[in-house]
């Protein structure tokens, strides 16, 4: 396992989708409530049920109401995205793609950023190759900090062979987290004992302490870069993982108290794309 990076800034998403009813104003709240946290980005997903609009529309109507937080909707081309986003978002842009589309983002560029960041799913081993050549965030579905640190080293070791510095990439795990028993859900295989392998992917079940024991001991442990994390329940389990797990881990240290930057690359620790993404 590589340790090397726990000495690393540590990075924290959420995904802010709504199973149901589009609704304008519960998404601004989520968005906010994100930012008010200090998380690099929040993700949505416009295939979760609510047909009256799309990811992309939506968090164009969110992006005048924060200012710092990086908005990155799932399924988008790069060029709508910045189109979209980008004037009222400046800087703040990501995109969310299939690994296969065959676009590395260079035909997206971002007055403030070089390029919107570039997120892709390195779950499937067969994705990790390209993920790794031209992703700006790799995000692994994993069930433990062994399973993850192996694929975060292969992720790393792509991208040296494809003449990239490893270190212009970040790897995130993604966990679906049900907050909503508390402490008391911390059994074996949920909680404390780490996240549960279930068919929609892995799954902590717990309290926010022990979640925070859990980013902070798998990202000392440098076995990624940080956490995209997927509430069970929007609305309660965003607040409980920003008033909690987050407040814990600005207390120790482990995570910022403001946005030191104004875009998502900064966010990130990345620098523009023209400084550091390897030709094709």
């Amino acid at each position: 396992m590589t340790g090397s990076y726990g000495r690393g800034l540590l990075h924290l998403a959420a995904a802010v989708d709504q199973v149901g009813a589009f609704d304008e104003e519960r998404h601004v709240e989520l968005v906010r409530l994100a930012e008010s946290g200090g998380l690099d980005f929040v993700t949505l997903d416009g295939r979760f049920g609510w047909a009256e609009t799309d990811a992309l529309a939506v968090l164009a109507l969110v992006a005048p109401a924060t200012r710092r937080i990086g908005l990155v909707p799932v399924g988008t081309s790069p060029r709508t995205t910045v189109a979209h986003l980008d004037q009222a978002g400046l800087g703040r842009v990501g995109w969310w793609s299939d690994e296969s589309d065959g676009s590395d983002g260079s035909d997206a560029p971002g007055p403030s950023q070089g390029y919107a960041v570039r997120v892709a799913d390195a779950t499937e081993g067969t994705a990790r190759r390209t993920v790794a050549r031209y992703a700006d965030v790799a995000v692994v579905r994993a069930a433990s900090s062994a399973q993850a640190a192996a694929v975060r080293d292969e992720l790393r070791a792509e991208a040296v062979a494809a003449g990239r510095d490893p270190d212009a990439l970040r790897v995130l795990v993604s966990l679906m987290v049900d907050l909503g028993d508390g402490e008391r859900a911390a059994e074996p295989g949920h909680g404390g004992g780490g996240p549960r392998q279930t068919v929609q992917g892995p799954l902590y079940r717990g309290g926010p302490v022990d979640l925070a024991e859990l980013i902070a001991t798998w990202h000392g442990e440098g076995a990624t870069d940080g956490f995209h994390l997927v509430p069970a329940e929007p609305r309660r389990d965003l607040e409980r993982l920003v008033n909690g797990t987050v407040a814990l881990l600005q207390h120790r240290g482990l995570f910022r108290t403001f946005y030191p930057g104004s875009t998502l690359r900064e966010h990130l620790g990345l620098a523009r794309p023209a400084d550091q993404l390897a030709a094709p």
